[in-house]
């Protein structure tokens, strides 16, 4: 939708008196600050009050001086009629925030039940009618759209359990779903009739599987089938070779493809303007554009209203209305503002959305492409200029966000997304033909599957590329990229000088990068894996995992999926130790993927058991990845600074027919801390360890009743205790233990109540 707006880039050139030149300078410099600040957009000021009011409504500072920015940006344009109004949109943030925080949940009293649930499946949630309430299903069907009827336990949604991990409560809550029926099992289903039907089957026509599925992530931004695929195509032998299409899409910088924007926007705008002038329908003049305008509100209500796609419609709706008044091209960033008071109006939550935050973020990097592009050599052609720098824009100007929200960066996002548009420019219109044409879609197909398969070539060689892993980003952070994009823009306006950005930039890396290598961290992370284990040392300079866990029922992969996600957010970037404690696939088989995503240093196991099929795999990925495995006794140790973390088990043989007894166990002492991590250790082993007093015990074996009896607590005499449990019908943990520890006043952390535990080492 760019090109329907003006940017304000180009000027009329300024009047110039007979003056000295140094007169002339000056003036030029007072009228140059005179048009920044008339065109500021003023829209934007009650934004800023509007998006101050939303944050102080959730309880985040952050809003005062947002509010206050707001205030003085009124104020620079000496619009003193804007200083009421951004009054006003703070009161009115404030108050959507509040409501929407205290949406009743019509389900509240259902929680907890075993419910059979009848309602329309739209591919993402069911809908309900009695009570009137939207529910997100766990395992989602892979049924289409429809008519529904599912049993399951109706249960709360899990909110952010592992650092830097998907905040899932939060986000369904902003689409409007407060409950989640676990364990769903679909007794029937019938699907929709309709256009939506129509368009979905043209979609799919003449399609194999996994092309089909991507052909309706990429018009539709609908990965469900995408997903279902993944998942059902896994198994151990892909973990150690490839991934799945969705991963490789994001490996590959080309997440954004699935996620409907002013790519599909634009290019349908485009072919209905082409249809208008090279067609009959071109005599209707200036009433093509209320057309246009309403077959785009036709085009949302198909795909649905994910905030990118309500902002890309939004702003061409705003653009074709300018047109269509005669007021020609509009400014972009007016636009922006406009569009983004109406959507955190309506839905306050979008602001916190990682999608409505790339989505704003992306466009505000594509404005400047002119003026990067102006910067590149002559001798360039025009064509790949500005592909190059609007790519590079866009990224550069989405990094804190991607960077924050995946952990990870990809370093040939360029030019996968060179070649992935240009599929992309073909595929989208032949895409939307192939759904209108319904069952004759095949016809289309032909080509479009020559462009999915092109596309799917370019997502999983780029995506097998190394990636970038980053940590969660800072309020600091947040401020350095601030204050080196701010240098940036001024550069690219021609007001600072390619040496000063470059010392910004430089600044910024070593005020972000510098504090946490000049005082090293020390603490433990107790994940949160559910019904596995999984424990991260941070001793120093020394990283070592104790378990990875895993779902031994199940096609989550829990290594990839949870863990690694969480060492990344850390700023764990390689292990320089990962403990396979015993062979039980809940504490190693998420160790696999560990090996596959992370440099590992050294992999110790305790005993070695060629019958065990999750040890053998975990085995082989060592040896693919070439990292050392050593089989641990009791008295091996190692140091890390004035931490020591040593071997209390196994002894070796001859071994334990019971695999937990076999389990490795370590403990950590430093100057003013000791604990221990027993791994699923039975009590009479414990008993024998000599362990002496700790400050902190992970009990053995997820709590079980199996696990620290009375006469191991009252030798360790523990003030805390965590334990790694999740969701299971073992009785975990056992209520006798529970009231063991209770008698002996210790304070118990379970990662099933409260997520993942982040204890320092003193």
């Amino acid at each position: 939708m760019d090109a329907l707006m003006h940017t304000g880039r180009h000027a009329a050139p300024l009047p110039y008196s007979r003056t000295p030149p140094g007169q002339v300078q000056a003036s030029r410099v007072l009228v140059v600050q005179a048009q920044w600040w008339e065109k500021l957009p003023a829209p934007l000021p009650p934004l800023c009050g509007l998006t101050a009011g939303i944050l102080l409504g959730s309880g985040s500072a952050w809003g005062w001086p947002l509010g206050l920015l707001g205030l003085l940006l009124a104020l620079a344009a000496r619009r003193l009629w804007l200083i009421p109004l951004v009054l006003l949109a703070g009161g009115l943030g404030y108050l959507r925030e509040q409501a929407w925080e205290q949406t009743p949940d019509t389900l509240a009293s259902y929680i907890g039940g075993n419910l059979t649930m009848q309602g329309h499946w739209d591919g993402q949630f069911l809908s309900v009618s009695d009570p009137s309430a939207r529910i997100a299903l766990s395992p989602r069907p892979s049924a289409p759209p429809g008519e529904m009827t599912v049993r399951g336990v109706l249960t709360r949604p899990p909110g952010r359990r592992i650092p830097g991990g998907f905040d899932y409560a939060f986000w369904l809550r902003s689409q409007g779903v407060q409950t989640l029926l676990a364990a769903a099992t679909v007794t029937a289903s019938t699907p929709e009739q309709g256009f939506r039907s129509w368009f979905r089957r043209g979609l799919a026509s003449g399609l194999p599987p996994q092309e089909a599925a991507l052909m309706t992530a990429v018009q539709l931004g609908d990965k469900n089938a995408l997903g279902s695929l993944d998942r059902n195509t896994r198994t151990q032998n892909d973990l150690a070779q490839g991934y799945g299409v969705q991963d490789s899409f994001t490996r590959a910088g080309l997440a954004h493809l699935m996620a409907l924007s002013g790519q599909n926007v634009a290019l349908l705008v485009g072919l209905l303007t082409l249809t208008f002038a090279r067609t009959p329908l071109g005599r209707v003049g200036v009433w093509r554009y209320p057309v246009m305008m309403a077959l785009l509100l036709g085009f949302l209500w198909l795909v649905g209203t994910a905030p990118s796609i309500v902002r890309a419609v939004s702003m061409g709706e705003l653009a074709l209305l300018g047109l269509w008044l005669g007021r020609g091209r509009l400014d972009v960033y007016g636009v922006l503002c406009l569009t983004a008071l109406g959507g955190l109006t309506a839905q306050p939550a979008w602001l916190f959305d990682a999608g409505f935050q790339l989505s704003y973020l992306a466009v505000l990097g594509l404005t400047l492409s002119g003026r990067a592009a102006a910067n590149l050599p002559e001798r360039w052609p025009g064509w790949l200029k500005v592909p190059v720098t609007a790519t590079l824009l866009a990224e550069g100007f989405t990094l804190p966000v991607v960077a924050g929200s995946f952990h990870q960066l990809s370093m040939v996002g360029l030019p996968a997304n060179l070649l992935a548009e240009a599929v992309m420019a073909a595929l989208v219109p032949l895409g939307f033909l192939a759904g209108l044409l319904g069952p004759l879609g095949w016809l289309p197909n032909t080509i479009n599957g020559l462009l999915l398969d092109a596309l799917l070539w370019i997502a999983q060689t780029f995506g097998n590329a190394p990636t970038l892993p980053w940590g969660s980003v800072s309020a600091a952070g947040y401020a350095a990229y601030l204050v080196f994009a701010a240098t940036g823009v001024l550069w690219l306006s021609g007001r600072v000088r390619l040496p000063a950005l470059t010392v910004v930039a430089l600044l910024c890396t070593l005020g972000t990068a510098l504090p946490s290598r000049l005082v090293p961290a020390r603490e433990l992370v107790y994940l949160d894996v559910g019904q596995g284990d999984s424990t991260l040392i941070r001793a120093n300079n020394l990283n070592m995992l104790i378990d990875g866990g895993g779902t031994p029922r199940g096609d989550y992969d829990v290594g990839a999926g949870t863990v690694v996600p969480a060492l990344h957010a850390l700023g764990v970037t390689s292990l320089g130790v990962v403990v396979a404690t015993h062979a039980d696939a809940d504490h190693i088989e998420g160790l696999i993927s560990v090996l596959r995503l992370m440099p590992v240093g050294e992999l110790w196991i305790g005993e070695r058991r060629a019958d065990n099929p999750v040890l053998t795999a975990l085995l082989a990925a060592a040896a693919a990845r070439h990292v050392p495995v050593r089989e641990v006794r009791r008295g091996d140790s190692v140091q890390a600074g004035d931490i020591a973390l040593n071997v209390l088990w196994p002894k070796g043989p001859p071994w334990s027919t019971a695999s937990n007894n076999n389990s490795v166990a370590i403990e950590l002492v430093s100057p003013r801390f000791r604990t221990a991590f027993m791994g699923d250790l039975a009590d009479p082993a414990e008993e024998v360890l000599g362990v002496g007093k700790l400050d902190l015990l992970k009990l053995a074996h997820h709590g079980s009743r199996f696990s620290s009896g009375g006469t191991f607590l009252a030798e360790t005499q523990p003030q805390n205790a965590v334990i790694s449990v999740g969701r299971n019908t073992y009785g975990h943990p056992n209520r006798d233990l529970l009231l063991r520890l209770t008698a002996r006043n210790v304070r118990v952390w379970r990662t099933d109540q409260v997520g993942s535990v982040r204890w320092p080492i003193p």
